[in-house]
């Protein structure tokens, strides 16, 4: 039996060809011969199967120790087919911290759907997760309770473990969105979930030159109600992108090791710059690693976010970034920084943002495989900027500030 990764070089053989080739073949037939009538073959027409997506639908499978697994059009693509097994009048429980395009299909299209809908903060009130998810008396317990293994983009770390046991206590399926992590740094399925989604475009493709989504499921039988939903919804992955997010995957463990290094030391730089007022970050502090340990993390991941302080404009240290780029999505060989309040999470309402933490200061960055000395010469001439913007009342109520400054950039 081959490790980790070995797997995510080699994959699971579709046993599709006899050409020696080295790579999976790209197969874009849209439909394939039936050898007679009244015959059943593997491949029919390729929105129900196709031999490229097949290898990548094993491969995620095995490197998440699932039972099956499916490739969708988008993140966004996969989340709508898992949510579409759900009826009418059904009750999901979601974490109150989750990406703004989820945040949108739930309470924008699911509700009108007939889905009810509870959020819930995941990570740290069980007592008030577990009256969620069992209906404390009042309505019928949740069908599911979905939430991001770490959120986005506060990065606030969920116990799967811990939450699984208490969902499934009251039959509810448990719907992990492990993006931010992979299964280099979790598998979800083994601490008890149920269902695991990935926006494949983050890490995995880990390129910025994809649109993918991908789903893994714990049992046969929900794999087939997922099968349904992605073959008569039919938002599938095409091959020519299957076979991108496949490539990606090979170099998974050596950028995400990369990424983890650079990400923790622009963490450390941050938490001594005078303009920052808070880093959002797993693992920081003397008991970082073993808060992850025991929550089932090997890692961190390569995304962190902060608030600068009041009077500072995020939008001036945006906009004075040169190695980084002003962009949403995040995971890729590249460093990216954007602005949640109006970029990823425009949908929330404000209100809503607030309530759960997103400042309008809040500044988030994607770390890349970039040099982290050039990262960090980054982000302090932009913060430098940002502190020569400031008025003169500010300027001088903050003495001694570009001293300090001065003295980290040196």
């Amino acid at each position: 039996m081959t490790r980790f990764n070995t797997q995510l070089v080699h994959g699971l053989p579709v046993h599709d060809n006899d050409t020696g080739a080295v790579n999976p073949p790209i197969y874009n037939s849209s439909t394939y011969t039936f050898p007679f009538v009244g015959a059943t073959p593997r491949y029919d027409y390729a929105r129900s199967g196709n031999p490229t997506r097949d290898f990548l639908e094993r491969q995620i499978a095995q490197l998440e120790h699932g039972t099956r697994g499916f490739a969708f059009a988008s993140g966004l693509a996969a989340i709508h087919a898992v949510l579409s097994i759900f009826q009418p009048g059904d009750r999901i429980v979601a974490g109150d911290n989750v990406y703004g395009g989820s945040y949108s299909q739930l309470n924008d299209h699911f509700t009108r759907w007939g889905l009810r809908l509870t959020t819930v903060n995941t990570s740290d009130d069980f007592e008030r997760l577990e009256r969620a998810i069992s209906g404390n008396g009042d309505t019928a317990p949740a069908k599911a309770v979905y939430f991001e293994t770490i959120t986005n983009p506060l990065l606030q770390v969920n116990d799967v473990n811990r939450i699984a046991a208490i969902a499934h206590r009251y039959g509810a399926l448990v719907i992990v969105d492990n993006t931010f992590v992979t299964p280099y740094l979790q598998q979800p399925l083994d601490l008890g979930a149920d269902v695991v989604i990935h926006s494949a475009t983050k890490y995995l493709a880990g390129h910025s030159d994809v649109i993918a989504g991908l789903v893994v499921t714990s049992s046969e039988d929900l794999a087939n109600r997922i099968y349904f939903a992605q073959n008569r919804l039919g938002g599938i992955l095409p091959p020519a992108e299957c076979d991108a997010v496949r490539r990606g995957i090979q170099t998974l463990a050596l950028r995400m090791d990369r990424q983890q290094r650079n990400a923790a030391a622009i963490a450390q730089y941050l938490l001594k710059h005078p303009l920052v007022k808070k880093v959002n970050y797993p693992g920081l502090g003397k008991d970082g690693d073993r808060e992850l340990q025991a929550k089932g993390l090997k890692g961190a991941g390569g995304v962190l976010s902060f608030e600068v302080k009041d009077g500072v404009d995020p939008a001036v240290v945006l906009n004075n970034l040169h190695v980084f780029r002003l962009a949403v999505s995040l995971g890729a060989v590249e460093s990216l920084a954007e602005l949640p309040a109006r970029m990823t999470h425009f949908e929330l309402p404000r209100e809503e943002r607030l309530k759960v933490g997103i400042t309008d200061e809040l500044i988030r960055l994607s770390v890349g495989i970039e040099d982290v000395n050039d990262l960090i010469e980054d982000l302090g001439q932009a913060l430098e900027k940002a502190y020569e913007s400031l008025d003169d009342d500010r300027r001088e109520s903050t003495e001694g500030i570009d001293q300090q400054i001065d003295s980290l950039l040196s």
